[in-house]
């Protein structure tokens, strides 16, 4: 065949494309495997580094064994709840976040992990995902476990512009959440308000907006208040089960402290009966010695006289 035909010319070229599509399909089929295991521990990763852990995994020679090992220790439960804060079937870790998102409010799927951290207290991590300037933005908040108090968050970021809505994944912006409040005094949602202008320090439902990063700022308070509201039954029920759990301990408390007070004062009343008996016989045997050991005793005038004989 004439090589400087058109028709070789388009044989080659056909054959060449197929050959390179092929090749690309089957890289890409064997590192699909390796891929979704890379997701899987970013996602672990960022888990973790909603709740202060992980946090020497760049010094980690293996970043996967690391990450792993880490997450097993500390992550000691995932659930899933609906809307109205029942459990569900299903695993908080394979619930795809953008997915629930386009489906109506009743129907998604909403993951919570627990961490348990080395002082036993659990703490409650909630996934969240928005938009920002320019494409999606993501994280994790970490809450305490009256649900209300943040312990810790992450973010991250698709294409932010460096220095200005990028800071949303630095640490000096995530470290302001801590100890902030989602509920007020009286028990209503608040969220957390991203303020421009600063001046937040002692405000407990707001942190300072990213200087430069309006849009950006605007998208994480949002991104906040739409993922947290709708797990807002859940919370309300879990605070609810916890106040009735510290009310029915410290009933059991006061019972108990009032048991301890009544078998002491059962215990003083009988020492006391104890020590009068005690009294009591210690003094009638007083009583009897001094009337066996003394004078003979003086005749009362009911005491009979006996008769003398007649011929003394």
């Amino acid at each position: 065949m004439n090589k400087d035909s058109n028709k070789y010319i388009y044989l080659y070229s056909t054959a060449l494309v197929v050959a390179v599509a092929a090749t690309l399909s089957i890289a890409a089929t064997l590192l699909k495997p390796f891929q979704q295991k890379n997701i899987e521990v970013e996602k672990k990763q960022s888990i973790l580094l909603s709740v202060h852990k992980a946090a020497d995994v760049r010094k980690a020679k293996n970043k996967r064994q690391y990450v792993e090992a880490e997450y097993a220790k500390y992550i000691t439960d995932g659930f899933v709840v609906n809307s109205l804060g029942e459990k569900q079937e299903g695993s908080a870790f394979e619930v795809n976040l953008e997915e629930e998102a386009a489906k109506p409010a009743a129907d998604r799927k909403l993951p919570v992990f627990v961490c348990t951290d080395n002082d036993g207290k659990p703490k409650y991590i909630i996934p969240v995902r928005g938009v920002g300037l320019w494409g999606p933005i993501w994280g994790y908040v970490a809450l305490h476990s009256d649900y209300s108090t943040i312990y810790g968050v992450v973010f991250d970021h698709q294409g932010e512009t460096p220095g200005l809505g990028a800071e949303l994944s630095t640490p000096d912006f995530q470290r302001q959440f801590e100890g902030k409040q989602i509920f007020d005094a009286a028990s209503a949602f608040t969220s957390v308000k991203v303020v421009k202008g600063g001046h937040t320090q002692g405000k407990p439902h707001a942190v300072d907006a990213i200087s430069g990063g309006t849009i950006t700022s605007q998208g994480v308070e949002k991104m906040l208040m739409d993922n947290l509201s709708a797990y807002l039954l859940f919370f309300k029920e879990q605070q609810r089960a916890q106040e009735a759990e510290r009310r029915r301990q410290e009933r059991e408390k006061k019972e108990k402290e009032e048991e301890e007070e009544r078998a002491l004062l059962q215990a003083k009343q009988a020492e006391a009966a104890r020590i009068a008996r005690r009294a009591a016989a210690e003094a009638a045997a007083a009583l009897q010695s001094d009337t066996t050991g003394a004078a003979p005793a003086v005749q009362s005038e009911n005491t009979p006289v006996l008769e003398q004989p007649e011929n003394l």
